[in-house]
């Protein structure tokens, strides 16, 4: 059997490729390189809120805690960190929240918090001083989505190239969909944070 001397190669989403040794014979052999066993994380939305001003640390931390628990989220705090100075205490903070979707794709929520010069301060509101908090907030938001986030398509290279097919041709409408309902939650959680905080949107 002679080897055809016109050899290709396919590339594939799964960076592995296709090469055809005999194609009158329909031989191919499929290589893969060794990759760790890792889901598919995509970065769908990221946006940055900032108040400078007046505004309330329990109340925020409750607000946005409540939101995303009320939307079907597990939180994580993956850190927490509290610096004093002369001109008010620094926080950072590190969120991560995950939901399940089906038991392909799963959502994931990041938040980081960054406080600058925050320091306790009263307000008036209808004649009645209230005690609140000033300083700068900033919180990072970003919306991900994870595919295959069991890994179940991740333990043998046939099944790796499988999913590459499965994606781009079977559920790409429904990849599409989810996608663009993860954006609008991520855009949700901020357009409704904005208001609690009384920014204006648009």
């Amino acid at each position: 059997m002679n080897v055809v001397s016109s050899i290709f190669y396919i590339t594939t989403s799964l960076s592995g490729f296709v090469t055809a040794v005999t194609p009158n014979d329909n031989v191919y052999i499929i290589q893969f390189p060794k990759n760790k066993k890792m889901a598919q994380k995509k970065l769908i939305y990221k946006e940055k809120l900032t108040q400078v001003g007046y505004w309330n640390y329990e109340d925020v931390y409750g607000m946005l805690f409540g939101w995303i628990k009320d939307h079907g989220y597990s939180l994580t705090e993956n850190q927490y960190k509290e610096k004093l100075s002369a001109n008010g205490k620094e926080i950072i903070i590190s969120w991560k929240a995950q939901k399940a979707v089906t038991d392909y794709f799963q959502y994931k929520l990041e938040l980081d918090w960054h406080i600058l010069g925050m320091k306790d301060a009263e307000v008036e509101i209808d004649g009645k001083k209230t005690k609140t908090n000033k300083g700068e907030l900033e919180i990072v938001f970003k919306g991900s989505i994870i595919k295959d986030y069991e890994k179940r398509w991740e333990d043998k290279p046939i099944h790796k190239f499988l999913r590459g097919i499965y994606e781009k041709y079977i559920i790409r409408t429904t990849i599409d969909e989810y996608e663009g309902s993860l954006e609008d939650e991520t855009k949700e959680l901020i357009t409704d944070l904005k208001a609690f905080l009384r920014i204006p949107v648009g």
